[in-house]
């Protein structure tokens, strides 16, 4: 496995409730973690603008610039470090909308100490995996019917030469996939190795997730011959064409 780079272990935390912030910090710098805390989302928009880390643990209800916009501007940025939100917004439809967002996990408040150390742990397992899964030259490129991907630099250019960016999540899961390419992957296969089983409340954002990879590499997106659904299982890739 490659040495990680020192902000791998260097996490933000964006929260505007002194208390809760000192807690969560004290909590992450025990567990051996680079911990530094900022209060808003401009303040944070700004030290992530100037350092790395390897997760920012995030409050959706912020001072100056909400935890949704937050990472939404960092996704368009180009910046894919994973984030963990933290809010007293549970529902279902905000989880979905965070997660959208460009979020990797979703935890409502009050939360269990264990619980939030245990979501960190995995996201970080998750990004590891992805770092290391990349990290060759053989590995960091894929090639599959006049589509090239570059798992790195998350950008590919499609089949007619048109340049993509690619969102951390649409890159992680063509990765899973062309990790085992010919063989079905079920959607909990995908949603455990990119997110975590609990963290979406149906396993459609999966499909949602291949229907944008279809249109970014599908001749035809509609009669796909890479991204081939499996009914009622999940996903298998193709890199070559299939009739």
């Amino acid at each position: 496995m490659n040495e990680l780079p020192p902000q791998a272990n260097r996490v933000l935390v964006v929260e505007d409730d002194p208390h809760l912030a000192a807690g969560v910090v004290e909590n992450l710098r025990a567990e051996g973690y680079d911990t530094h805390s900022v209060t808003d989302g401009r303040q944070a928009l700004d030290w992530l603008g100037a350092e790395q880390c390897g997760l920012i643990v995030l409050d959706v209800m912020l001072p100056e610039v909400d935890g949704f916009t937050v990472c939404r501007t960092l996704r368009e940025q180009g910046n894919s470090t994973p984030v963990l939100f933290l809010t007293a917004r549970g529902d279902p439809a905000d989880r979905v909308r965070g997660l959208e967002a460009g979020g990797d996990d979703y935890l409502a408040k009050p939360f269990h100490l264990q619980e939030f150390l245990l979501r960190v742990r995995a996201i970080l397992r998750r990004w590891d995996w992805y770092r290391n899964a990349s990290a060759t030259a053989a590995t960091a490129m894929l090639r599959f019917g006049g589509n090239e991907v570059d798992f790195r630099a998350f950008r590919a250019r499609s089949w007619n030469g048109v340049a993509q960016e690619l969102t951390e999540k649409e890159a992680m899961i063509l990765k899973v996939l062309a990790e085992r390419p010919g063989e079905i992957v079920s959607r909990e296969d995908l949603l455990e190795r990119v997110w975590g089983y609990d963290v979406f409340p149906s396993t459609r954002t999966v499909d949602n997730f291949i229907l944008r990879l279809r249109k970014r590499f599908e001749r035809d997106p509609a009669n796909p011959r890479h991204f081939l659904t499996v009914w009622g299982v999940g996903y298998r890739f193709m890199t070559e064409e299939e009739t």
